[in-house]
């Protein structure tokens, strides 16, 4: 018998089933978002990237980054944060630390 081939996960086709909405992957902490309006973080510390689109993360102290495909920013649970994409299909993923 042939062992099952493995298959892999498509990261932003999985976080567009829900809009707006964390998906979290299966197994693990790391969850995936497509953007849809503005979204409050959580308070966690880790990193925040984006997969696709761009998106605006707001910041305390009126300070704000951009990210871009393949940009991260490294978020902490003590620093309240909101994100909203600047363009169509804009997903971001999360990896808390452990």
């Amino acid at each position: 018998m042939k062992p099952d081939v493995p298959q892999s996960l498509h990261l932003a086709r999985l976080a567009q089933g829900s809009p707006g909405e964390w998906v979290r992957l299966p197994g693990g902490r790391v969850r995936v978002v497509n953007l849809s309006g503005t979204l409050t973080g959580p308070a966690e510390t880790g990193w925040l990237v984006c997969l696709s689109g761009e998106a605006v993360v707001d910041l305390p102290l009126s300070n704000f980054v951009r990210l871009r495909p393949a940009e991260g920013y490294r978020v902490r649970a003590e620093e309240l944060w909101t994100a909203f994409g600047t363009k169509d299909g804009t997903v971001l993923i999360l990896t808390p630390d452990e």
